[in-house]
């Protein structure tokens, strides 16, 4: 069996070449500035959007890498409230949900905090909140006791693609872990986000989790280099697109004798790419700005709002009076009234062309 990373002596001294890399760092870093002066435009408001959008993204994208499908519109009512934001068309949220939130919002919010044993004990027990992952039974709020394989394939035709340090290690190589992630080293804090998701996957300390908890760290230490818990692109997002690459790279240098140039290499490469798609993300944001800053002493009510909210975020197909009802939840006099009302008031038009039922979209402003 192929030796692990954690079984050679100079285990955790991790190294990297740092000419392989040193141009896409300098890319990374220039993203972030040059994103950061994009967001300093924006009013409060357009910032508020922009940030419960990339952390609602962030909890949906994180939790569907480990195969969970969460409720959009539960998780940004979560996030909304919590952070005391006055926003139209809250709904109820699960309580998986709710836990879920909390991590990141800790991990976000709260960037300056040292991390502790109590502090991830605390994000794990949030994320299984009854004490089970699926229908199994998995110890919560402390560290797991049992030994920990990752392996996929049929029943007795398993594959072991991982084999984790074992259960009596796992506190003394957290130890290790927690004392480097808290010491200020004068280590660049997007290097540190790197290395940091590395090694916690390595170590793999809880029964479960431990995917969505290394991701809550990367936002945490992405906070701390931008110095402000408001969020404007989501890592998550994009390692849910490079899934595939993100599983081969941890597998490969899992071997490793101590050389991570391929993961931070890659892990740049999807941080870069979470940022070039929040350029194009700040577009829509701006324009969505602009458009209720236009219309923000016109009459409107609720249904209005949400739905008009939906077509400045993209409404997927056409719209009708009929799906107007549906999504507002209203009887379709009730949507044709709404909708008549925005034409009125110039903000909404008939689209052209027809066909055989009548769509509507935004009116140019």
């Amino acid at each position: 069996m192929a030796t692990y990373i954690y079984q050679y002596p100079n285990w955790p001294n991790f190294t990297w070449n740092d000419a392989a890399i040193s141009v896409l760092f300098g890319e990374v870093r220039n993203l972030q500035g040059k994103i950061a002066g994009q967001v300093s435009t924006l009013g409060f408001s357009a910032k508020e959007e922009t940030t419960l959008t990339t952390l609602t993204l962030d909890v949906v994208k994180s939790s569907e890498i480990e195969g969970e499908a969460l409720n959009y519109e539960q998780v940004r009512s979560s996030i909304a409230r919590r952070l005391g934001m006055d926003v139209a068309g809250l709904v109820p949220a699960d309580r998986n949900v709710d836990g879920v939130v909390d991590v990141t919002l800790d991990a976000t919010q709260n960037y300056l905090k040292p991390l502790t044993e109590g502090r991830l004990f605390g994000w794990h027990s949030a994320l299984f909140p009854t004490g089970y992952s699926s229908i199994y039974k998995i110890d919560v709020g402390h560290y797991r006791t049992g030994d920990m394989q990752i392996v996929s394939g049929a029943m007795g035709k398993e594959k072991i693609h991982y084999e984790a340090v074992s259960p009596a290690l796992v506190k003394p190589e957290m130890d290790k872990f927690l004392h480097w992630f808290n010491s200020d080293a004068g280590m660049d804090p997007v290097m540190k986000t790197a290395i940091a998701h590395f090694w916690f996957i390595i170590i793999h300390p809880f029964d479960d989790g431990n995917g969505r908890i290394a991701r809550a760290l990367s936002d945490l230490l992405l906070t701390r280099a931008e110095k402000s818990p408001e969020r404007f692109y989501s890592m998550s997002s994009q390692i849910l697109v490079e899934r595939r690459q993100y599983y081969a790279v941890l597998q490969s240098v899992q071997h490793s004798r101590g050389d991570i140039t391929e993961w931070v290499d890659w892990f740049l490469r999807c941080l870069r790419n979470a940022l070039l798609d929040t350029e194009n993300t700040l577009q829509k944001i701006v324009h969505k700005s602009m458009f209720w800053q236009r219309h923000e002493n016109i009459l409107l009510n609720t249904r209005q709002r949400i739905m008009l909210n939906k077509l400045l975020d993209g409404f997927d197909g056409k719209l009708t009076s009929s799906k107007w009802a549906k999504v507002a939840k209203c009887s379709p006099d009730t949507a044709l009234r709404d909708i008549k009302d925005l034409i009125e008031k110039r903000i909404v038009q008939q689209e052209q062309g027809g066909g055989r039922s009548t769509n509507y979209e935004l009116a140019e402003f």
